[in-house]
């Protein structure tokens, strides 16, 4: 086992499934303790305890803080009650996100875009701020934003969420620079994860989904989780700012013969 992050801590949003679960996992795996979020209080304390069955952690290592990433009272609880339980906030990842808006952009319901942009973009911005002032500011850390291929191309039917997911890769360019050297600031752009968030996406056509990508194969939880964890590291301790593709070659499957 790599214990790349003993003796530090990390808060992970929307942590009680799916890609926030996986990454939560991957840092429990590396010997960080780790306090998770999610709205649903009775799936937080389920993915609490499984999480510590599966990856030996103790459950002292693990805190559950249930709320809304879109709550500013939920954000600044999960930060706060972070620093108090293990003594630091090294990492912060903001895996939070909602894509509830479905279809073209002209016929968008605007509150809707706006809880889009809310929950993706200002509560990510809302997060690092805490952390900043709580810990980071003085003693320096690390911060992953997951965005999404949907940021890089156009989409179609998913415009609001990608837009969203784009002004999050900008946002932590400037952050990184703002916060630098202190702090660095990355983000992940993974294609269709399987997830149930995700499952829209390619339920019931997996194998015609799947032709777009030059592995053939969707991500699986796990293969964003582990890049998390390598951004979030020294051993990337010169990279900052930059938005990492995660996408099995999704974005190149057209070439030009």
């Amino acid at each position: 086992m790599n214990h790349d992050f003993d003796g530090m801590s990390a808060l992970v949003t929307a942590a009680s499934r799916g890609i926030g679960r996986a990454i939560a996992a991957e840092f429990l795996r590396k010997g960080a303790a780790v306090t998770i979020t999610a709205r649903d209080k009775t799936a937080l304390r389920a993915a609490a305890a499984s999480l510590s069955a599966e990856t030996g952690a103790a459950r002292d290592r693990i805190l559950a803080v249930p709320g809304d990433a879109g709550d500013s009272d939920a954000r600044r609880e999960a930060v706060e009650r972070t620093v108090e339980e293990f003594g630091s906030l090294d990492v912060l990842v903001n895996n939070a996100g909602v894509n509830s808006l479905f279809g073209p952009l002209v016929d968008a319901d605007l509150d809707q875009v706006r809880e889009t942009f809310d929950v993706n973009v200002t509560a990510a911005l809302g997060y690092t701020q805490l952390a900043w002032h709580a810990w980071m500011s003085e003693h320096g850390g690390a911060v992953v934003n997951i965005s999404s291929t949907a940021a890089l191309r156009a989409t179609g039917d998913i415009g609001v969420y990608g837009a969203s997911k784009l002004a999050l890769c900008r946002l932590t360019e400037e952050l990184a620079y703002q916060l630098g050297p202190k702090v660095r600031v990355n983000a992940v752009a993974p294609a269709v994860v399987k997830t149930v968030f995700a499952e829209p996406l390619y339920a019931g056509r997996e194998a015609e989904v799947i032709e777009r990508y030059p592995l053939r194969r969707l991500g699986i939880p796990s293969d964003v989780a582990q890049l998390v964890a390598f951004l979030a590291s020294d051993d990337a301790g010169w990279i900052t700012g930059e938005t990492v593709r995660i996408d099995g070659g999704q974005l190149v499957h057209s070439v030009i013969a």
